[in-house]
C-alpha cells in the first residue's frame, strides 16, 4: 500500500547497499482503525520535521516548491479490502484529502483540518481516481497527481477550495517556500532511510525508538542529499550500484556522498534550529542500530567516524544561531563527482 506522502515542501543512511528507495509495502489487511490512528501520527511527526527543515533551508535549495505544511492522501492509494476501516479513520468525503496538517504551519493558520477533503489548489481541479479494469487496485497515482498540483502553485498565497462534512469553502493558505522533496514513511521492520533525490523514506521502527531531534538527525541527512542532488550527479559518474557497489571507485564516491550528507546534515539540523550536536551524539549511541556495526556495508563510514566529522564540521559554524549559515558544501552541487 503506497503511504500518505507529507507535501511540505539520496542514498540511504541506513541502507546496505545504495539504491532506490523500495516502495512502501505492509500487510494492510492487518492493519484496524488504531493502527491507522497511530500511522497517522507517524505521518504527522514526519511532516513536522520535514516542514521545520525545508522552511529553514529554503534559501539553500534551488528547486523549491509551496510549503503550506500539509500531509495528503487519496483514497485508493489504500488496499481495497481495507478501505471501509480507512474511511471510518479518514473519512474522505473527498478522493484527495488532508490526511494530518502541521501544527502552526500556513494550512493551519489558514484554518485547514484534517479530514478536509480537497477540491482544487490554485484553481486547479484535484485529479479523479482512475477508472477501468484495474480501478480497484490499490495505486499512489492519484495521491503522486495532487502532489504535483500543489508543487506546481506559487508560493504566497493560494486559493484552496475544501470539502468539510458536504459544505465547501474556499481558504487562502500563504505558504511560504520551501526546499522541492517529498516525505513518507516506510512501513516494515526495517531501520531503513532512503531517498531517490524526489522522495525521503524514513522508516516506521525510527519513529517508536528515537525522539524527533533524533529523527531529524536522519531525515537532514536524506535531505542534505536532495540538496547536493547526489544521485543524479552519482548516475551522471557511472558509479555502479548493487554488488559492485562498496568496491573500487564506486565505493569511494558512494562514502563520498555520504560524508557530505552527513556535513551538511548538521547545517540543516542547525538553521532550523535543531542541536546539530544531536547528530553526533545519534551516530554515537545508536549508529550500530542503523548501519550493522561490524557487518556495516562499506559504501558507509563508520559510525565513529561519522560522529567525528559532524562534531569537526559544527566546530566551523557560526557560534550564534540566529546567523543564516550556508555550507560550504552548496558550491559543490553542480560539480561531476570523480
Amino acid at each position: 500500500m503506497p503511504r500518505p506522502i507529507a507535501v511540505a515542501l539520496l542514498l540511504a543512511a541506513a541502507a546496505p547497499v545504495p539504491a532506490p528507495p523500495a516502495p512502501a509495502a505492509a500487510p494492510t489487511a492487518a492493519i484496524d482503525a488504531d493502527g491507522y490512528r497511530a500511522l497517522r501520527a507517524i505521518d504527522l511527526r514526519l511532516a513536522t520535521i520535514a516542514h521545520r527543515l525545508v522552511t529553514a533551508n529554503a534559501r539553500l535549495c534551488d528547486r523549491q516548491q509551496p510549503a503550506p505544511g500539509v500531509v495528503l492522501h487519496a483514497i485508493d492509494q489504500y488496499d481495497p479490502d481495507t478501505r471501509a476501516v480507512v474511511r471510518q479513520v479518514f473519512g474522505f468525503v473527498r478522493p484527495v484529502s488532508v490526511e494530518a496538517v502541521v501544527p502552526g504551519g500556513a494550512a493551519d493558520r489558514a484554518g485547514l483540518v484534517a479530514d478536509d477533503g480537497v477540491v482544487s489548489i490554485d484553481r486547479r481541479p484535484m485529479p479523479a481516481p482512475r477508472t477501468g479494469p484495474k480501478a480497484g487496485d490499490a495505486t499512489s497515482a492519484t495521491r503522486d497527481a495532487a502532489a504535483a498540483i500543489l508543487a506546481a502553485a506559487p508560493t504566497g498565497p493560494s486559493p484552496w477550495v475544501i470539502d468539510r462534512a458536504g459544505a465547501t469553502r474556499t481558504l487562502t493558505i500563504d505558504a511560504p517556500a520551501g526546499c522541492r522533496a517529498a516525505f513518507e514513511v516506510l512501513l516494515g521492520p526495517a531501520m531503513a532511510a532512503s531517498s531517490d533525490g524526489a522522495t525521503v523514506q524514513i522508516g516506521f521502527r525510527f519513529f517508536e525508538r528515537y525522539t524527533d531531534e533524533q529523527v531529524a538527525a536522519v531525515v537532514a541527512h536524506e535531505l542534505a542529499h536532495t540538496v547536493l542532488r547526489h544521485r543524479a550527479r552519482l548516475e551522471a559518474a557511472g558509479v555502479k550500484w548493487g554488488l559492485l557497489s562498496e568496491f573500487g571507485r564506486n565505493g569511494r564516491l558512494f562514502r563520498r556522498t555520504e560524508s557530505e550528507a552527513d556535513l551538511l546534515g548538521a547545517g540543516l539540523m542547525r538553521n532550523a534550529g535543531y542541536d546539530p550536536a544531536a547528530a553526533v551524539a545519534f551516530w554515537r549511541d545508536h549508529g550500530g542500530d542503523v548501519d550493522g556495526g561490524l557487518f556495516r556495508s562499506r559504501t558507509h563510514p563508520s559510525s565513529r567516524a561519522r560522529a567525528d566529522a559532524i562534531a569537526a564540521e559544527i566546530a566551523t559554524m557560526p557560534a550564534d544561531r540566529t546567523v543564516f549559515y550556508r555550507p560550504p558544501l552548496i558550491a559543490t552541487r553542480d560539480q561531476p563527482l570523480n
